[in-house]
């Protein structure tokens, strides 16, 4: 499993090196395919010295077949597994066309038959034969790479019908899975869209709305109406409230059932003038199956339940086998629930970034372009190995002068600002640069808090913060408006009396107080 795992890694670190190389090729769109043939077909020669066939062209089942029965030399098996990883990358590279799960296989297979001879070398008599090696190897190599255990070991399974083999190939399929996301969080298949921005993240607003209970989000003033009011009644509510529903409630306040207008309108088309003044609300009303909120469950829970059944009201029962009414929950109030995690989430954040910032005490700022051969190149800032003593501040593509947060992602030719204590410069360089690499301006300078008020009159005012000349050496940490405390952002635009805290080196923060009050 540990084996596969670092095999996936070098195969999907090596095909982005392979495209990434490829793209830089002075040489025309149209003739790169072109020349990859040519590179594709002296691999096959090669490969063709090994067995008497070009083992590493097609999808190479022939060659799997014969690791499945221990036919292949040890040598032969370790020479196809690289030059595999080679065709593949050099085809797609060049801009061929293909995939990975035919070459995944078959890598894993030649990794899984080569373990498999030395451990019978090293144990004869002891361990299975290296064939067996080889099937797992097949799915604790693929599985590695697309990030997808289940998927790995039901394909093999289904593939082979050995369910002697099932439990070791689960192992070493979770193993390896759990050993490479260790590594990197991004799959083969995702890789390319990390490389280009896009990250694909699952529940962020199912995460968001677990800080927001139904207790803190729901009306507690509730219009109901009793099961024993006359329709002509009902109608008068209907009218006055607008509502398009009610829970209807006994004297004891419990919840018997909801009427909704839609309820009204139906019996009222069906029914006799006659017919409707000995009807009541608890004639029409819903009273089985009603979805209902309990107040200390989390709202994504309760919008779960809205969803489905397009319901624009919840009615929020006390639990505990208790049927007590004692709110409801409209859609309206989910929205404001969401923007108050947001802004509960936006606050810890801040709080963190600052508390973070004010332990900084013999701190500077470096400016650092990243190189192609930098292993933060593809990665979101936040999944990099920095130390707690540093900030990547901003980063700059082109003309556009960006804020950094933990989701953005990191291009080689980029120019980064980073905040940082000198006990971490050299954590710093190795990450962003690579050891030995001193590309870096440092400025040995003294950094702090300052905080003001924008004056009437400043020029900023109005402006977006991304229309302003903000210097590199100082960040913008929050500005209070009021009440609220929001993080600053390009579009942030400036009103007079905004309390504004920046953090920064003298000369810098000199600069931007005179761009902001000025």
């Amino acid at each position: 499993g540990l084996l596969a795992a670092v095999g996936a890694y070098l195969f999907a670190r090596t095909l982005y090196l392979f495209e990434d190389g490829w793209e830089m090729m002075p040489i025309p769109g149209y003739l790169k395919p072109m020349v990859g043939g040519i590179v594709l077909g002296i691999i096959g020669i090669v490969s063709y010295k090994y067995d008497g066939i070009p083992a590493v062209f097609g999808v190479g089942y022939q060659t799997i077949d014969l690791a499945l029965v221990s036919g292949l030399s040890l040598s032969m098996a370790f020479g196809l597994m690289f030059l595999k990883m080679m065709a593949t990358n050099t085809t797609l590279g060049s801009g061929g066309s293909g995939g990975i799960f035919a070459p995944s296989l078959f890598m894993g297979a030649m990794l899984g038959e080569v373990f498999g001879q030395v451990v019978n070398f090293l144990f004869p008599g002891a361990t299975a034969p290296p064939g067996t090696y080889a099937l797992v190897g097949m799915a604790a190599l693929f599985g590695g790479a697309a990030h997808a255990p289940a998927t790995a070991i039901l394909i093999l399974f289904e593939m082979t019908g050995d369910y002697h083999v099932i439990l070791p190939l689960m192992l070493a399929t979770v193993m390896s899975v759990m050993t490479i996301r260790m590594i990197t969080p991004e799959s083969i298949y995702t890789m390319k869209l990390s490389r280009r921005g896009i990250r694909l993240q699952e529940g962020q607003d199912i995460d968001v709305m677990q800080a927001v209970s139904v207790r803190e989000a729901m009306s507690e003033d509730v219009d109901t109406v009793s099961p024993g009011m006359k329709l002509s009644a009902l109608q008068d509510e209907f009218e006055v409230s607008h509502h398009h529903g009610f829970p209807v409630v006994d004297a004891a306040g419990d919840l018997k059932g909801v009427v909704s207008i839609q309820d009204l309108e139906r019996v009222m088309s069906r029914k006799s003038d006659e017919e409707l003044e000995n009807m009541t609300v608890a004639d029409i009303m819903t009273s089985e199956g009603l979805l209902v909120a309990y107040p200390h469950e989390p709202m994504w829970m309760a919008l779960n339940r809205l969803g489905p059944r397009d319901v624009g009201r919840l009615p929020v029962v006390a639990g505990d086998d208790s049927n007590r009414l004692v709110g409801v929950v409209r859609r309206a109030d989910i929205i404001r629930a969401y923007n108050r995690a947001i802004i509960k989430r936006a606050r810890k954040q801040h709080a963190e970034a600052a508390q973070s910032l004010s332990k900084l005490d013999s701190a500077s700022f470096i400016h650092l372009e990243i190189p192609a051969n930098s292993e933060a190149v593809g990665r979101q800032v936040s999944d990099l190995d920095l130390p707690e003593g540093c900030r990547i501040v901003s980063v700059r593509r082109g003309r556009k002068l960006n804020v950094v947060q933990g989701h953005t992602v990191l291009n080689s030719g980029e120019r980064v600002t980073v905040f940082a204590e000198e006990d971490c410069m050299k954590v710093v360089r190795r990450v962003l640069l690579g050891e030995g690499v001193s590309q870096e301006e440092i400025r040995k300078c003294s950094a702090r808090h300052y905080r003001f008020t924008i004056p009437s009159g400043a020029d900023c005012i109005g402006k977006k913060l991304r229309d302003l000349s903000m210097p590199d050496e100082c960040i913008l940490v929050s500005v209070r408006r009021g009440e609220e405390i929001m993080i600053p952002h390009g579009d942030t635009i400036f009103q007079m009396g905004d309390k504004v805290e920046i953090f920064g080196i003298e000369e810098g923060l000199n600069d931007a107080i005179a761009i902001l009050s000025d």
